[in-house]
C-alpha cells in the first residue's frame, strides 16, 4: 500500500491482512513449502512429519486441519490396511505457494543479512 492511499486499503479485512492472516502462524508457510518443494504438491503424513524437523506430530495435524479447513489443501484416505492418510496442494494452495516461495528464495539470498538480526528471546536460532 502506498502512503497517502485510500483508507479502504487500510481495512482489517483488506487483502494484504487477509494474506498475511494465513502465513502468521509458524507453520503454515513451511507445511505449504514442504508439500511443495519436497513433495511435488502431495504427502503422506508421516513422510510430511519426518521433513519438518521441530514439528510435534500433535502441531502437524492441526496445521494440516486448519489449511484443509482454509481449502489450501486436500486430504486423502489411501485404501490400505492399516488406512494411510495424503494431503495434496489445491489449486488455491499451489497458488499460495508462489509467494511463501519468493519469501523463501529472498530469505536463501540474504542469509548474510538475516544472520544480522538479534535474536528474538523465543527463537530457536543456533547461534
Amino acid at each position: 500500500m502506498q502512503p497517502g492511499s485510500d483508507e479502504e486499503q487500510w481495512r482489517e479485512d483488506c487483502a494484504p491482512r487477509r494474506v498475511l492472516e494465513i502465513f502468521s502462524t509458524k507453520w503454515t508457510s513451511m507445511v505449504l513449502h514442504a508439500l511443495h518443494a519436497r513433495h511435488d504438491g502431495r504427502a503422506r503424513s508421516g513422510v510430511l512429519h519426518r521433513s519438518l524437523p521441530g514439528i510435534s506430530k500433535k502441531m502437524l495435524i492441526q496445521t494440516l486441519r486448519e489449511l484443509e479447513e482454509s481449502g489450501l489443501i486436500e486430504r486423502h484416505t489411501l485404501d490400505s490396511v492399516p488406512p494411510a492418510v495424503s494431503y495434496a496442494l489445491t489449486p488455491l494452495g499451489k497458488l499460495m505457494v508462489q509467494p511463501i516461495e519468493l519469501i523463501y528464495d529472498w530469505a536463501r539470498n540474504n542469509s548474510a543479512a538475516l544472520d544480522q538480526l538479534q535474536p528474538r528471546p523465543t527463537s530457536r536460532r543456533r547461534q
